[in-house]
């Protein structure tokens, strides 16, 4: 791979994971906390298709309580004695949490009543089926949520419907949350220089000690620093395999270049997910503060939210009043890049401003097309919808044992997170939850 002779300093190194301009400024926020406790964040699947009834793959729908759903597939792969591979998931869900999704199982020649049930008091099986193909990210529609909001006044509820409402009318801004950026909140940092080929940088953002979270694992990064590989290894928990790989090729004196080619590929595409997801997020701030997320403009491309297809705005297009029409009744919406080198692209100035975030993040569009062309294994390139339709909002305040609390409950199209909608009711520093192993945190570390 060839890279630019000078490379761009980084002006934006920020996920833009929490809002910059709140939609619904005007309305007071409510603050408290969320995932005091499992039972405060539930999550139910709502899938693609139903199972045909037959099939070589068991279809499970399942309810795991404070699991994320990687450590559930290894549960799963381990008690039908399969490879993880065959086991499949339409979607990742939060850990502290309880959620319920469908799992696939690949079992030729088996049937679900040769199994034993499930020892493992934080998995459920509420029913089982069969289907004729494995369950893949992406075969779903969307979620379902229900959250209750803590340390909070039951009467703040009427603030929380305000919100709700005015998000149902103009739709949720479809940020990326912060549990894609991972525990030091540097996962596209990392993917931006995997992209530069800065292969130090990609191991001194994973390893090295973090100004903004000092605490991290602070001993064994230390020791990164001090270069005593072999003694950070057995500083770091378990879980955390991507760093303690590192540290071991490390300790044999390889190259940095090619410890980073040798990460597991998932972590790759993740890391480099999060960098796009970056670069998204600080356009969708940019349109924020234009007032225009909602907006169809000229060069935008507009993302139909009834079967997903894109299609470019151009004069004619944006001089039609359907397409204002379409607009304000969120059948349309303008979308951001996540860039590749064969992503469709914006004309005119809508694609100049998103090319200037991708550069303010110390990338340029000849580096993001090198890479495509040389690792394409590992970057996926779409538009993704600015905003997405917030579905069958409900809210309620009350009081339980554990307190008063506010419960807001929605749906949300697959891909997009309930940290998009939170922030707009709480409009506080505890929404972000940096400091959680999430399954995307814990996906970026396998």
């Amino acid at each position: 791979m060839s890279s630019d002779p000078a490379p761009l300093p980084i002006l934006d190194p920020d996920t833009h994971a929490t809002p910059r301009t709140f939609l619904t400024h005007d309305i007071p926020p409510i603050g408290g906390t969320i995932k005091q406790r499992p039972e405060d964040f539930l999550v139910d699947e709502i899938p693609a298709y139903e199972p045909c009834g037959q099939g070589e793959h068991f279809y499970l729908l399942v309810q795991k309580r404070n699991l994320s759903t990687l450590e559930l597939v290894r549960i799963l792969a381990q008690h039908f004695n399969v490879p993880p591979g065959d086991v499949g998931y339409a979607g990742l869900k939060d850990k502290h949490a309880i959620t319920r999704q469908v799992i696939s199982i690949r079992a030729t020649g088996r049937k679900i009543e040769d199994y034993p049930m499930i020892q493992d008091e934080r998995v459920s099986v509420l029913w089982s089926d069969y289907h004729n193909n494995k369950l893949r990210p992406g075969h779903l529609k969307g979620n379902r949520f229900s959250i209750r909001i803590r340390n909070v006044r039951p009467q703040d509820v009427l603030h929380a419907k305000r919100v709700l409402d005015r998000l149902e009318r103009t739709g949720v801004p479809n940020r990326v949350g912060p549990q894609r950026f991972g525990l030091l909140q540097n996962n596209h940092l990392i993917g931006r220089a995997m992209i530069a080929r800065d292969f130090p940088r990609v191991l001194d953002e994973l390893l090295a000690p973090n100004a903004a979270f000092p605490a991290q694992n602070a001993d064994a990064r230390a020791l990164y620093a001090q270069r005593k590989f072999a003694e950070a290894i057995s500083l770091y928990p378990r879980s955390a395999r991507t760093e303690t790989f590192a540290l071991r090729m490390l300790a044999r004196g390889e190259k940095p270049s090619k410890i980073v080619y040798a990460i597991d590929p998932t972590v790759g595409r993740f890391m480099i997910s999060a960098f796009q997801s970056a670069v998204f997020n600080a356009v969708l701030d940019e349109r924020l503060a234009e007032g225009t997320f909602n907006t169809i403009l000229p060069g935008d491309l507009a993302f139909k939210h009834e079967n997903g297809s894109i299609f470019a705005i151009d004069d004619a297009t944006f001089a039609d009043p359907a397409t204002a029409e379409r607009a304000a009744k969120l059948e349309i919406s303008p979308t951001g890049p996540m860039w590749q080198g064969r992503m469709m692209r914006a004309s005119g100035e809508r694609d100049a401003a998103e090319r200037r975030a991708l550069e303010r993040l110390g990338i340029t569009l000849a580096q993001v097309e090198d890479f495509t062309k040389k690792a394409p294994q590992l970057i996926e390139g779409s538009r993704r919808p600015l905003r997405v339709p917030l579905i069958a909002p409900d809210v309620e305040g009350g009081v339980d044992e554990h307190g008063a609390y506010v419960r807001v409950a929605f749906e949300l199209p697959r891909g997009c997170f309930a940290t998009a909608v939170l922030p707009e009711i709480m409009k506080n520093s505890a929404t972000p939850e940096t400091a959680s192993h999430e399954d995307e945190q814990e996906q970026d570390r396998e």
